[in-house]
């Protein structure tokens, strides 16, 4: 394939880096081909959506999943009963298998669903060639797997809290027995009461008990045949009644989504903020199209932020979500998009995400975990030896802000004003609180030894791709600063994953993102029931839990916020995270992409963009 101009000219003014087609990208160019040059002289060519992620997906299993990407691929597939509105500023709930919002009783205990007729899964041979309605009881079904201790669900945490009635009883029982989990036993807090009614019942108040359910990725229906007839392998055949099905799937490299044939007619019909006006055209111009809008989205994973760049310079990708850090000076000087790009009708989102960037500490560890004075003095001396201004500088080339708290902002409980330690970058301070707690070296080797005289020595878990080894390196600087030895143990995001949820790792650095509104989200990060789920770090302090499980209760108030904020407190005061960063996200799209915006909280943006394709004639794009 000839490369165009203007790559030439770009792979040039980029440090002069290698203009290489990534592998992935070159295979997915070549499987796209044969369904366009098989279609009929008169078939419209398919409609391509084409981004990559930055990190591997681990599989399509609601049940199982927690990662950012899996989820992603997974809300395009499966439908919670509810979603957020696309284009609504600030985010606004509607129906979408529900027939209507649900009936929330007044004291926030009792949610009752009404699913809509007529919805049916995609089709699979675990239905024998019948069309499969979606029913009140696939949802029953599918929030008891996360039940199963089978499936080892790492959202089950999410609805243990909210204590459904009768659920958490039943999963005890099958783990005391070790005996199959008894999806056929009916509990009280959660009944199918017609073909398409079901109801949750609570053991406590919880007013935001919703947000659960806008997440197809999380409370989207399954089929319980579906799941029977392939088992363990369910998260490979992910089989949903949303817009896209699984086409293709070769892990850790590509994946394919196509419509669903089976899925209903959905119009978009978003409203957008006042006051904006392109959001306002871009509502009227889509206003009545059927949904989705693209035949397929091919999604390529490509880890090291070079070729993924490159591969939307040329073209191989239409959109670059998160324009990759080293290369932000260029694409985005001053947070402006460079001219160059302008003037090939690339069109700017840049958006605060709503997250966290961490770096935990393993609280059973027996080097950096405890709650004793000494281990909570290390943990604060390395938080305040982190140059958070020169990460950002350096490896985030400006696309992020210092963290104060674990809490981030576009979530409610987020307080501007809030400000701690975390964010400290003061190395005379750590020194003297590691000398003050006995962590000196003794042997005169240049390195600290524990208070006991053992060996003191980090050992953080990261990844291969180019940014994880950036900010290695400058973790190595810091560490080195304060005469600590750490030492770095590299292995794939998946791998790194399954070891942490198993609490083996002492260290790793990891972004945690919002999936609602709502601050209780990283709250859950440090509540102890969570351990080897949300709660990375495996931290358990009463105290801390006490005021999570308030904050839970409460209706949104300043008494809440109350709460929400000294919760945050105690963990920037025991330390179990290191919170660097909020990250600030800019994606870019060619202009054949029609529709693109960014609502935070809506994983499966694909479904609302379009692309045009007399655009990609009169561009003569090669690569589509």
């Amino acid at each position: 394939m000839k490369t165009p101009p203007f790559l030439r000219v770009a792979c040039a003014s980029l440090l002069a880096l290698a203009c290489v087609m990534p592998a992935a990208v070159a295979q997915e160019t070549r499987a796209a081909a044969p369904r366009q040059a098989l279609a009929s002289p008169t078939a419209q060519p398919l409609k391509v959506f084409r981004y990559a992620f930055p990190i591997a997906e681990t599989g399509f299993d609601p049940a199982y999943i927690t990662d950012l990407y899996s989820r992603t691929v997974a809300a395009g597939i499966f439908e919670a009963p509810l979603e957020f509105e696309f284009l609504a500023r600030p985010v606004k709930m509607r129906p979408n298998t529900a027939a209507a919002m649900p009936e929330v009783s007044s004291d926030f205990r009792v949610f009752t669903f009404r699913i809509k007729p007529g919805i049916h899964f995609a089709d699979d041979p675990a239905f024998k060639g019948q069309r499969r309605e979606l029913t009140a009881a696939d949802y029953v079904y599918s929030l008891k797997r996360h039940y199963d201790p089978r499936w080892k669900s790492g959202n089950l945490y999410l609805l243990e809290a909210d204590k459904i009635l009768g659920l958490s009883e039943l999963r005890k029982e099958a783990i005391d027995g070790k005996k199959p989990f008894d999806y056929d036993r009916e509990v009280q807090g959660l009944r199918a009461l017609d073909r398409y009614t079901f109801q949750i019942r609570l053991a406590e108040p919880k007013p935001r008990f919703l947000y659960h359910f806008t997440d197809g990725s999380f409370t989207g229906a399954l089929a319980r045949e579906v799941v029977e007839l392939y088992g363990d392998r369910i998260g490979e055949h992910p089989v949903g009644t949303g817009p896209f099905r699984l086409a293709q799937w070769k892990r850790s490299s590509r994946m394919v989504l196509a419509r669903n044939p089976n899925y209903r007619q959905v119009l978009y019909d978003e409203t957008a903020p006042a006051g904006n006006a392109r959001l306002h055209k871009l509502a009227a111009d889509f206003k009545g199209k059927r949904l989705p809008l693209v035949d397929e989205v091919h999604i390529s994973v490509i880890e090291e932020s070079q070729p993924r760049w490159l591969s939307f310079l040329n073209e191989e990708q239409d959109l670059t979500e998160n324009v990759p850090a080293d290369f932000a000076p260029v694409a985005i000087p001053n947070n402006q998009l460079a001219p160059n790009l302008a003037k090939r009708g690339i069109r700017m989102v840049r958006y605060p995400r709503a997250d966290v960037s961490v770096s935990y500490f393993g609280m059973e560890h027996p080097v950096v975990g405890g709650y004793e004075p000494h281990k909570v003095a290390l943990r604060r001396a390395i938080n305040l030896a982190v140059d958070v201004e020169r990460e950002i500088r350096l490896v985030r080339r400006g696309q992020a802000v210092p963290a104060q708290g674990p809490i981030a902002p576009a979530t409610w409980g987020y307080d501007p004003a809030f400000k701690s330690e975390m964010s400290e970058f003061n190395r005379a301070r750590a020194k003297a609180l590691l000398d003050m707690h006995g962590y000196v070296d003794r042997n005169g080797d240049g390195w600290r030894e524990q208070p006991g005289g053992e060996p003191l020595l980090l050992e953080y878990s990261t990844q291969p791709d180019q940014q994880s080894r950036q900010l290695i390196e400058q973790w190595n600087k810091n560490m080195q600063a304060i005469g600590i030895r750490i030492e770095f143990k590299t292995a794939k995001w998946p791998e790194n994953l399954k070891s942490s949820r198993a609490g083996k790792l002492m260290m790793w650095g990891v972004g945690w993102s919002a999936g609602q509104p709502d601050g209780d989200t990283f709250l859950a990060l440090g509540y102890g029931p969570n351990k080897g789920q949300a709660n990375h770090a495996r931290f358990n302090l009463p105290a801390f839990n006490a005021l999570y499980e308030r904050q839970r209760e409460l209706p949104d108030s300043p008494e809440r916020q109350a709460a929400m904020t000294e919760a945050a407190k105690l963990m920037v005061a025991y330390m179990p995270y290191k919170v660097h960063v909020h990250r600030i996200w800019t994606d870019l799209s060619h202009p054949w992409v029609l529709g693109y915006d960014r609502n935070i909280y809506v994983r499966e943006f694909w479904k609302y963009i379009d692309i045009d394709p007399a655009e990609l004639r009169r561009r003569g794009s090669a690569n589509h």
